[in-house]
């Protein structure tokens, strides 16, 4: 996390990552992203039904902590494609272990893609 982080209360791990990964709908984001979605309306489109006044709430944390970066690819009107850094990629393996233990304990968990579950993916 970065040192003028809007988000941290606490130098406990845990808890800061818990301030960006912690709420609803962060990880769903990332999931997105990580699966080729490009796009707000591909994001707002995710299956999920993110609302997108927290879509956009969330695309600005994810920005802020520098794990998300927005490239404008029209001008009229300004239409922006989001893409995970280094950073955010590196989140993967917090969603695949969460995906593992979710097929191992939840039933009717569907199995996500095996290029999903590579590593370095």
């Amino acid at each position: 996390m970065s040192s003028d982080s809007q988000f941290l209360r606490s130098p406990c791990p845990i808890v800061s990552g818990l301030d960006i990964y912690g709420d609803k709908w962060t990880l769903v984001i990332i999931r997105d992203l990580v699966c080729g979605k490009e796009t707000y309306s591909e994001l707002a489109d995710s299956p999920e039904k993110i609302p997108t006044n927290r879509l956009a709430e969330r695309l600005k944390m994810l920005q802020a902590e520098g794990m998300v970066e927005k490239e404008q690819y029209q001008s009229k009107p300004k239409r922006y494609k989001y893409r995970l850094t280094q950073k955010g990629k590196d989140t993967l393996p917090i969603l695949q272990a969460i995906s593992k233990w979710s097929n191992k304990y939840i039933e009717d968990t569907w199995i996500p893609p095996e290029w999903f579950m590579k590593p370095n993916t």
